[in-house]
């Protein structure tokens, strides 16, 4: 699809396109950006950069929340766009001030059209949606996602893997 964007719009973009290298690779972003990377427009914008490497550093919490909004859907069943997207949304609106939630949600929607499928507009929208509601109830999105994934493993007989990983962040 080709569609021509700029500003931080187009830094979303370019994020958007090295998370998901990363995922598609089973690489870091890290190691995705020391070799060779592709972008529908370059070259790499700072803040791009930032917010893949920012994204993937705590990818753990960030689908820890996916998990807990994106009801009835598993992480891993979710479209590879949509999963990123949101991965890439919920890490600009936990970490980034400048920049208001309504706005990320907006700009990650209109990602959702140009890179999802005729669905995942909707789909991201609703689930940032159900986060950003949460936070203006002032719940810790982040420490609520990780008592679920605690929560559903237990049940399971064993710890959830975001638990596990954001465990070991909370003790280093």
């Amino acid at each position: 699809m080709s569609i021509h964007i700029g500003g931080r719009t187009l830094a979303r973009s370019q994020a958007l396109q090295l998370l998901f290298q990363a995922e598609a690779n089973g690489r870091a972003v890290i190691e995705v950006l020391d070799g060779d990377f592709a972008l529908s427009e370059g070259p790499l914008d700072d803040y791009a950069r930032h917010l893949a490497l920012g994204a993937d550093e705590v990818r753990p919490d960030l689908d820890a929340v996916i998990s807990m909004r994106a009801r009835g859907w598993k992480l891993s069943r979710l479209n590879a766009v949509d999963r990123n997207l949101l991965r890439l949304a919920l890490y600009e609106m936990f970490n980034v001030d400048e920049v208001d939630v309504p706005v990320t949600i907006d700009e990650c929607v209109e990602l959702a059209k140009a890179y999802g499928t005729d669905e995942s507009a909707r789909f991201v929208n609703g689930v940032l949606g159900r986060v950003a509601d949460d936070l203006d109830a002032g719940l810790d999105v982040v420490a609520a996602a990780r008592e679920a994934a605690r929560g559903a493993a237990a049940e399971k007989g064993g710890e959830a893997p975001e638990a596990k990983a954001a465990d070991a962040e909370e003790s280093e």
